[in-house]
């Protein structure tokens, strides 16, 4: 069963958190909390930019985001910064650090099959050209 369209709903959800949590960090406005903010943003921005095009560049160098596993320890890893004092932001990082959890599962299920932007970026480890 392909579940790719679900997968697709998912990361949307997740980048639209990450982009609501970067700007839950700016408050209270800090130099810290503003570049934590911006990054997050920028994190949530690219997730939800890969479920539409993947540049060549990003299955290079950030090759980690096309299997569960390294998608589901990104999203752990965001959600961890997103978490913060305030009920929006323990909200926001638990989601996605949930989801991030649930796709480092996923890796191991080997009747669940990555979605169809993650299978046709993936080359394998060390397809580089020369």
């Amino acid at each position: 069963m392909d579940f790719s369209e679900y997968f697709r709903i998912v990361n949307l959800v997740v980048a639209v958190i990450m982009i609501l949590g970067g700007i839950i960090q700016f408050f209270p406005i800090g130099f810290k909390s503003v570049i934590i903010g911006i990054y997050v943003m920028l994190f949530g921005a690219i997730t939800g930019l890969l479920e539409f095009q993947i540049p060549p560049h990003v299955s290079r160098y950030a090759s980690f985001l096309f299997s569960f596993l390294g998608r589901g320890i990104f999203y752990i890893f965001i959600g961890c910064i997103i978490l913060d004092e305030g009920f929006l932001a323990i909200s926001a990082g638990s989601i996605v650090g949930l989801v991030g959890v649930i796709y480092a599962i996923l890796e191991f299920i080997p009747s669940i099959e990555p979605p169809a932007n993650m299978r046709e970026a993936d080359a394998g480890w060390g397809a580089e050209q020369v």
